[in-house]
């Protein structure tokens, strides 16, 4: 009795401090708004967001600092359901969620195009998996009171392999995630101190740091709760405004069907319009140019490069502004310096021309519900069958991703008992709806106003940030006059996914409060996350490998301080790999949950409720489900191809793409492990037992 008051007083004081952290990010959000109608300068706010809201981080980092293992690999047990439940939030809104979400689902439409799956297939997807968590997985495993993933494998299958191959599943999937939110911090940092990309990535590496070196998954746990409470009020104010905005209504998610309407009208008018027709036309000719330079290469580049020092000498010898001088220079230092390397270049420069020659400048229309026609030509009839299973293809990977995310599953670790484990699972799912029902609204609102209110302008009156965030990355902004008429056409906008929520509130003409509210936001959902992430590799190397294999007689103190400093350097290695900018966010993650999906969930899942299911099954369950997956995304890559000059084309099966790779490696994963199972069964069968495995 003593015990059940103890934890209602427990949960009672925690709920008064976060109204009182609430209130306080009100009042400090209020009055940076009054200081910015009073004058103060932008180049003090950005910044401002970005310091204040990590030093918050860092100090709930600070006072959550621990060594006791239980403290630092599962927080103690104790942290209440509703708590527990907006930290998975935190955890689970990525970069990818808050930062890629909608700006996929402004390119791709609903449901995508055959090179597409679907912006819709993610929020589906996402949320879905959340209701396997609950039913397949997160009880289960809080019953053995396991603190890692790796933990299961070796309690339910015994012997060194299953453990093993689990960890370094688990470190696979969890790194490709965390390089994804690294590359986010590093937008965002960039992007509000005016600093080059990689020294952002540096600043707000220092804030993952602080959080999860310090305390582990106790630190984390309510650094999470605080970075949810940002994030959501960073997605949901922008949002809502725009909604006011244009149907004077701010529940975005129930009004925004208005502008979908309004959306589909646009998109005809800009089909027919012939200034768009100029702008698909250049493009094609574009196209027919590249691929006539690749019919010979050698000749070619040769021409190319003779063409462009023969410019240069003509501006010099006409005493021209050596502003265009340093430009022709440019251009001549931009050209392939080899045949491969042009070959890879006019191909990629070719497709992307093509793409951008047709309707709407390649994007599908946004409320088309697949690619292609049923009813139509047999191409058509391809298009939409190929829509279609990517469709659904790309839902039950990131569903079934869900199950086996390794740094999800271990929050489940963190709650008194199993009853409460499926409270936070609910929780964690009521506080992921109340953005996700929005992302679909965001991204609708934003291209409506792109349409509505920048398309047509005039190229010497284009608003600054287009400038800016093109300075930042050129790859999340390219503007160029095609046709030459000296207004923007639709067509020549292109806007990569990782800035359509970033620069919502400038798209808008909101106030730059909110400009630094998102931005804030961003780094919180891509801090949370990276904090679990680098928190299961560490633990995966150092307490399920190091550990069990090396250093068997170490004390848990010990292998809490090796896993700190693991933690630190996987951090830097995460930061090296997100600094060369290998991908966009979403693609990236997306990746993590087809390796996840094929490596973990099998085994995991068959090994609860299949007591047949033997050691050798689940290590060759694993074992191929990874490699056929692994196998299928980097054949299909096309910086591989081009380096192993294939042909560009990636050689998909049955027309899945890459990022659903999972699908085949967990049929595979599946019917290996029956089979291997039935093959070569354990000498004892039973369920796994019940006492729990301590650090």
């Amino acid at each position: 009795m003593a015990k059940d008051a103890n934890y209602a007083a427990y949960k009672w004081r925690l709920a008064r401090i976060l109204a009182q952290y609430v209130l306080g990010l009100c009042i400090v959000l209020g009055i940076l708004a009054w200081a910015e109608q009073n004058g103060v300068s932008r180049q003090w706010l950005g910044p401002f967001f970005l310091f204040a809201t990590v030093m918050v981080y860092a100090a709930i980092g600070i006072h959550g600092r621990t060594t006791d293992p239980e403290e630092y690999y599962v927080a103690g047990r104790r942290i209440p359901p509703f708590f527990n439940g907006m930290a998975s939030a935190a955890d689970w809104m990525s970069a990818a969620s808050f930062i890629s979400l909608a700006g996929g689902l402004y390119l791709q439409g609903f449901s995508g195009s055959p090179t597409q799956p679907g912006g819709l297939a993610y929020v589906l997807g996402w949320t879905g998996g959340f209701c396997l968590v609950a039913l397949l997985v997160a009880p289960y495993l809080r019953a053995l009171g396991l603190y890692t993933v790796p933990d299961y494998f070796q309690l339910r299958f015994g012997g060194r392999w299953p453990r093993l191959i689990a960890a370094l599943a688990a470190i696979l999937c969890s790194f490709t995630y965390v390089v994804a939110q690294i590359y986010g911090i590093g937008l965002i940092a960039s992007r509000l101190t005016g600093v080059q990309f990689e020294i952002g990535i540096l600043l707000g590496l220092g804030g993952v740091l602080l959080c999860s070196f310090l305390g582990g998954m106790r630190a984390i746990t309510w650094t999470q709760v605080a970075q949810y409470v940002i994030l959501l009020l960073a997605f949901l104010i922008p949002v809502s405004w725009l909604a006011y905005k244009q149907v004077g209504n701010p529940l975005a998610p129930l009004v925004y069907g208005e502008q979908l309407r309004k959306i589909e009208q646009f998109e005809r008018e800009l089909i027919d319009s012939p200034a768009e027709r100029q702008v698909r036309d250049e493009f094609l000719r574009r196209a027919g140019e590249y691929r006539a330079w690749l019919a010979d290469i050698d000749v070619s580049l040769r021409r190319e490069r003779d063409k462009a020092q023969q410019r240069i000498r003509q501006l010099k010898a006409a005493d021209a502004d050596s502003s265009r001088i340093v430009a022709a220079y440019r251009e001549l230092a931009a050209l392939p310096k080899d045949a491969a390397s042009a070959r890879e270049l006019w191909t990629r420069a070719m497709h992307e021309s093509l793409e951008r020659a047709k309707p709407l400048g390649g994007l599908p229309p946004h409320g088309k519900p697949f690619a292609g026609d049923p009813d139509g030509t047999p191409a058509e009839q391809d298009a939409f069958n190929a829509s279609r299973a990517n469709f659904l293809a790309l839902i039950f990977t990131l569903m079934v991703g869900t199950v086996g995310l390794p740094h999800l599953l271990t929050r489940f670790y963190t709650t008194p008992s199993v009853a409460e484990t499926r409270y936070s699972v609910a929780w964690a799912l009521f506080f992921i709806g109340l953005l996700y029902l929005s992302v679909p609204a965001l991204a609708a609102l934003v291209k409506y106003e792109v349409m509505q209110g920048l398309v047509g302008s005039s190229f010497e009156q284009l608003p600054p940030w287009i400038v800016q965030w093109a300075r930042v990355d050129p790859s999340l902004i390219s503007i160029t006059d095609v046709n030459g008429d000296g207004r923007l056409q639709y067509g020549e906008i292109r806007l990569g996914a990782d800035i359509i929520m970033l620069a919502t509130p400038e798209i808008g003409g909101l106030p730059y409060v909110v400009s630094g509210l998102v931005a804030a936001g961003g780094l919180a959902a891509a801090l949370s996350t990276a904090d679990g992430l680098l928190l299961t590799i560490s633990n995966a190397m150092v307490r399920d490998i190091y550990s069990h294999d090396i250093g068997q007689h170490i004390t848990p103190e010990r292998r809490v301080i090796l896993s700190k400093f693991a933690l630190l350097a996987v951090a830097l290695v995460a930061a090296l790999a997100a600094s060369l900018k290998p991908a966009e966010i979403l693609p990236l993650v997306s990746a993590s949950f087809s390796l996840a999906a094929a490596g973990l969930v099998p085994a995991m899942v068959l090994g609860i409720f299949w007591d047949r299911t033997s050691r050798a099954g689940a290590v060759c369950g694993m074992l191929a489900g990874l490699a056929v997956t692994v196998y299928y995304m980097m054949a299909n890559a096309a910086w591989l191809r081009a380096l192993f000059k294939l042909t560009p084309d990636p050689s998909l099966w049955f027309g899945i793409l890459p990022v659903s790779g999972g699908v085949f490696g967990v049929v595979l994963g599946v019917s290996v492990t029956v089979a291997a199972s039935l093959l070569v069964p354990d000498m004892q069968r039973g369920d796994a037992p019940a006492q729990p495995v301590r650090p």
